[in-house]
């Protein structure tokens, strides 16, 4: 696949945006965007759910905090968080964490090929804020407690089998989790202020039973190469993981993160930037920077959860902000995707494409009430980019 360098700015609406890095880009384009625009172009007003959306693109409720998903006995969990999309069959499934402290655990729901929901349930329960986590290869989500010294727990998506707390993936302040097939690894994300970049290595790739924790080994800068290095004590205890390898390099408030092709991105909220590790060559750099908006308001702020699509497309959620997904193009382009309008005490969380890419899920952890009691899990259909 052919590489893009984007060291240049992106002009959107007044806003000069610096992207550092390279996107791959993958099956053909559609013509680069027109500056303030965005590949699907401008938002239009707030739809019958308060989303304002590209034109050709619509949006239903799937569920609702404490309400029972439609056709189905489970009532849905509060403060809905990451998620990801399983193909079951002709159909798929979504899955969705749950960011309540001791009780959070995660659901999810079933839909045939029309989209039609035919089930809701639970697949994991009485763990401690699930915020992110990630999908792996062998059709498994990874759910991780955003607590200090928190676990991941591998859990089935079909709700057939017990979730397994993998304790080899070591115990710290959990966030997002990404699989690397070429690698056979897994990275994972820390949400501290003085966070670190991690990876697990597996003994055998497609069981996570046992392995190593190894973490990001960088100078302070906003680019270079990095290597890695083991974690003595994967459990943090006395010692934190993040404190335990000197040189092991320091994120501000790690976040969603995305594999492919190649590349890693992840997220920092407390800097508001995207990062990118180039694995062929191990060298890391930026793939935005809202400190580098030279004018105007930045596109993108409160980066959080993030994922990808079949075009290259990244798709980033914000955790207050605008109440944004906005879209990273390869050709440079970051724009907004969808605003959600009357709902700022909330934030964007689970972005994940169907498996034939036409559908987008995500949610409001907490709604128009503000609280986690008040989440609102939605699709989007529509014309996306392939």
């Amino acid at each position: 696949m052919e590489r893009r360098s984007l060291l240049r700015a992106a002009v959107l609406g007044g806003s000069t945006a610096v992207l550092g890095g390279t996107l791959w880009r993958g099956a053909a384009h559609a013509a680069p965007a027109q500056p303030g625009t965005g590949p699907y172009g401008a938002l239009g007003s707030p739809d019958a759910n308060g989303i304002r959306l590209p034109s050709g693109f619509t949006s239903r409720v799937i569920a609702r905090s404490g309400q029972t998903v439609s056709g189905t006995s489970y009532t849905w969990h509060n403060a809905p968080d990451g998620g990801a999309c399983f193909a079951d069959g002709t159909g798929w499934i979504y899955v969705s964490n749950s960011e309540i402290s001791s009780t959070g655990g995660a659901g999810a729901v079933k839909f045939n090929s029309s989209g039609t929901i035919t089930g809701a349930y639970r697949i994991l329960s009485n763990t401690n804020r699930n915020c992110a986590g990630g999908k792996t290869p062998w059709n498994t989500w990874l759910s991780c407690e955003e607590v200090s010294l928190g676990y991941v727990y591998e859990t089935d998506p079909w709700g057939t089998n017990a979730a397994i707390r993998r304790d080899a993936m070591g115990r710290f302040n959990h966030e997002a989790a990404a699989a690397d097939p070429v690698r056979k690894v897994i990275y994972l994300t820390e949400d501290e202020s003085n966070g670190r970049f991690y990876r697990f290595v597996p003994n055998t790739w497609g069981n996570l039973a046992s392995g190593t924790l190894q973490v990001m080994v960088a100078g302070s800068g906003t680019s270079g190469s990095f290597s890695w290095a083991n974690v003595p004590d994967p459990d943090g205890s006395p010692t934190a993981t993040r404190s335990q390898v000197s040189g092991s390099k320091s994120f501000n408030g790690g976040e969603g993160c995305h594999y492919a092709d190649d590349t890693v991105w992840f997220t920092t909220k407390g800097d508001n930037r995207v990062w990118q590790l180039n694995l062929t060559n191990n060298t890391y750099e930026l793939a935005y920077d809202d400190s580098l908006v030279t004018s105007g308001t930045a596109p993108l702020t409160g980066v959080d959860n993030i994922t990808g699509s079949a075009s290259g497309d990244l798709f980033v959620a914000e955790d207050g902000g605008n109440m944004e997904i906005c879209v990273i193009t390869p050709d440079d382009v970051i724009a907004p995707f969808l605003r959600i309008d009357g709902q700022s005490s909330s934030e964007i969380t689970g972005p994940a494409f169907s498996p034939d890419g036409t559908r987008l899920y995500f949610s409001s952890q907490r709604g128009t009430s503000g609280s986690s009691s008040g989440g609102i899990t939605y699709e989007v259909r529509g014309p996306f980019r392939s």
